[in-house]
């Protein structure tokens, strides 16, 4: 029965993260759009909600590599996945709070590896795994993604230099087309996280068997939890993505969605749990280099690389913080504890961020 009670606790606590991660990293598929004014805040978010929890039904390898691909799943517990999820909650909402588009998939994942270390050791982390499924996209993802939105920036104003006020205009209908292909994306690879966290803690009830599939009901729940998360706003960093890493033009908007779409699509083909924000970070830099005289705010973007270096680390003490806390207090109780410890410290930081807040009336101010 106990165990029972913690398998709800786990489940609820994961699409408790799929929704920070939707309002999290609404900014990638908006924030573009709603600097051009390609569309207006409210339906651009809107329309990247719809599209995440469709995009989430399109494909299941993401969710394959995190139920099995980073951890042993046959050694993990229910304690451990909880600890695992409130780490990136915590990770995820601190980051939020300072408006850093930092990776919710790297936080989970982190997170995750991290409690595994505290409570089984180091056996139990598939390491290479990591390395050539995670660390190596999280290097080379963002760059690619950049030079191919320099590279499609450059081309687009040389192509529309003859008549710029027609293009500027012809560029902000297809950027409707592109952010939402970035929508669809997202959901083929965020959404995916939390059905591999909840089919591990499947695996670790003994509900089902390692290597087992994702359930039906698992892939409802967690595209629906993530398209709310969405459809909420994370406001606070479309702001910093959308005006004040770079300022973007309809011309750069349309190839930084494209080439965030490109790379997320084949990510989410290969079974990689890419960090849709490293991407689409590195595409708006690379917009903003690819333009003439556009200015790149080198100190904003080095933030957030610090916030990138960070997050795996920093979401791996928390997970491993947790595990110990919990664990120290026992079973479900101890669960019980944390989550509510985790509750009174998002309302905390919820009621903070009233004294400054970022709304849809002035996320491009």
């Amino acid at each position: 029965m106990a165990a029972d009670i913690l398998l709800v606790i786990v489940v609820a606590t994961a699409l408790a993260f799929d929704f920070t991660n939707g309002f999290h990293d609404t900014a990638n598929a908006t924030a573009s759009s709603i600097a051009t004014g390609a569309l207006r805040p409210r339906l651009a978010v809107g329309l990247a909600a719809v599209l995440n929890v469709v995009g989430a039904f399109l494909s299941l390898e993401v969710a394959a590599t995190i139920a099995s691909g980073i951890v042993d799943s046959g050694a993990i517990t229910l304690n451990v996945v909880f600890a695992g999820l409130i780490g990136a909650i915590a990770w995820n909402l601190a980051t939020w709070f300072l408006g850093l588009p930092s990776s919710s998939s790297h936080a989970l994942i982190g997170g995750v590896v991290g409690a595994t270390l505290v409570a089984i050791g180091s056996q139990a982390v598939k390491g290479d795994a990591i390395v050539a499924k995670v660390l190596v996209p999280a290097v080379l993802a963002p760059v690619l993604a950049g030079l191919i939105a320099l590279v499609g920036t450059y081309l687009a104003y040389r192509i529309t230099a003859g008549n710029p006020k027609r293009s500027q205009r012809g560029f902000r209908y297809g950027q409707i087309a592109s952010a939402s292909l970035v929508s669809l994306a997202h959901g083929t690879n965020d959404a995916q996280k939390t059905m591999g966290v909840i089919t591990l803690a499947l695996v670790a009830h003994g509900t089902l068997g390692p290597g087992a599939g994702v359930p039906a009901w698992v892939v409802v729940s967690a595209a629906l939890a993530i398209g709310l998360g969405t459809y909420v706003g994370g406001w606070r960093i479309i702001r910093t993505l959308g005006k004040r890493l770079t300022d973007i033009e309809p011309p750069q908007g349309f190839a930084a969605d494209s080439a965030m779409t490109a790379v997320i699509l084949s990510a989410s083909h290969y079974g990689f749990p890419l960090s849709t924000t490293h991407v689409a970070s590195g595409s708006i830099i690379g917009s903003g280099v690819g333009r003439r005289l556009a200015q790149v705010r080198w100190g904003i973007a080095g933030r957030m690389v610090t916030a990138w270096v960070l997050t795996l680390p920093a979401a791996g003490v928390a997970g491993g913080l947790v595990f110990w806390l919990s664990d120290t207090i026992g079973g479900t109780t101890g669960a019980a504890v944390v989550g509510g410890l985790c509750i009174l410290g998002a309302v905390a930081l919820w009621l903070a961020s009233r004294r400054d807040p970022v709304t849809p009336a002035n996320v491009t101010a």
